[in-house]
């Protein structure tokens, strides 16, 4: 049986890159097809270059609110009249595999997760500062000014619930950053209650019979 897999709860204000760096480590570091990303359903319409299964579960209003009885979401929202929520079904079944299992949803999302899900791991990025994050929200070209202050103001209504966040990544250098971001999951990886689970034929053979810890 392998060893239970760890949920990642990813957050950041939009335009601090943090889809940028979750695309770069699955791509980059996911040797082993251990890390997962957990793809939401919605009943929005799918957008030009979107796929489904990829993009997100694209269903009707009627079979996500069939969903909603089956209690099958850890959580949802209905966001500009659609409906958007994280299947419990998928990740319960990927984190018994033993995979990893990256979330990208906001502040409120993650705190109905980890009300269900204690031990889930939250990992909020920041950007450099507040001019940067600015520019890099108009270099995407694609907002107004008056759309660009809005995304700001959210931005700093976001930033403020860092500390309900176990890691605070600055996304400055994307690189570094990236790298900080992937030794948080190996870390986690390594914790003596993951590896007691994973390698407990080894640990009984390597361990005298009937031995006790002094």
């Amino acid at each position: 049986m392998a060893a239970q897999g760890t949920l990642f709860i990813v957050s950041a204000p939009s335009g601090a890159g943090k889809s940028s760096l979750i695309t770069a480590l699955l791509k980059r570091f996911n040797y082993d097809d251990k890390l997962r990303l957990s793809i939401s359903h919605t009943t929005r319409d799918m957008r030009p270059g979107e796929e489904n299964g990829k993009s997100y579960y694209f269903v009707t209003n009627e079979e996500f609110e069939a969903l909603i009885a089956r209690q099958a979401f850890f959580e949802y929202a209905k966001v500009f009249g659609h409906y958007y929520g994280t299947s419990r079904e998928i990740i319960d079944q990927w984190l018994a595999e033993g995979r990893d299992v990256l979330l990208d949803i906001d502040w409120q999302g993650a705190r109905s997760i980890r009300a269900q899900a204690p031990d889930a791991v939250g990992i909020f990025i920041l950007p450099p500062s507040l001019t940067e994050l600015r520019s890099r929200l108009e270099r995407r070209g694609r907002d107004s000014a008056a759309d660009i202050d809005s995304r700001m103001d959210k931005a700093q209504r976001e930033i403020s619930h860092y500390n309900e966040y176990d890691y605070i990544l600055v996304n400055d250098v994307f690189d570094e950053t990236l790298l900080n971001l992937r030794s948080i999951i190996l870390a986690k990886r390594q914790e003596r209650a993951r590896q007691e689970q994973a390698q407990r034929e080894l640990i009984a053979e390597l361990l005298p019979s009937g031995s006790v810890q002094d």
